[in-house]
Order: C-alpha cells, then structure tokens, then sequence
C-alpha cells in the first residue's frame, strides 16, 4: 500500500530560499524589489529574509 502523499516538505521549502541558486535570489529580489545582496545577506529563512529587506 502506497504511503498518504502530505504537503509537508512543499511548506518546509517554502519556508526557505536557496541562497546558492541564483534564480531564488533572483525572484526573491525582484518580489520583493530590492537587490539581490540583501536577500542574500538575510540567510536561508525566509523569515530572516524579511526581516533583512525591512531594516533597508
């Protein structure tokens, strides 16, 4: 019997942004509308992300 398919990996990607795939950076950047160092500068989390693009 095959396992119950959850959603629970798609939120915990979405809960981060791959710093070392540009194209992340990119769109996280250009959401956002800042430059893609200060996405890269606030790390993994999105959250921290966030955090990061409100103190600029």
């Amino acid at each position: 019997m095959a396992k119950k398919q959850t959603s629970r990996g798609r939120t915990q990607d979405r809960a981060r942004v791959a710093g070392g795939q540009d194209h992340e950076v990119k769109y996280e950047a250009k959401k956002e509308g800042v430059f893609k160092d200060t996405v890269k500068s606030g790390g993994n989390s999105r959250k921290k992300v966030e955090a990061e693009i409100v103190r600029h």
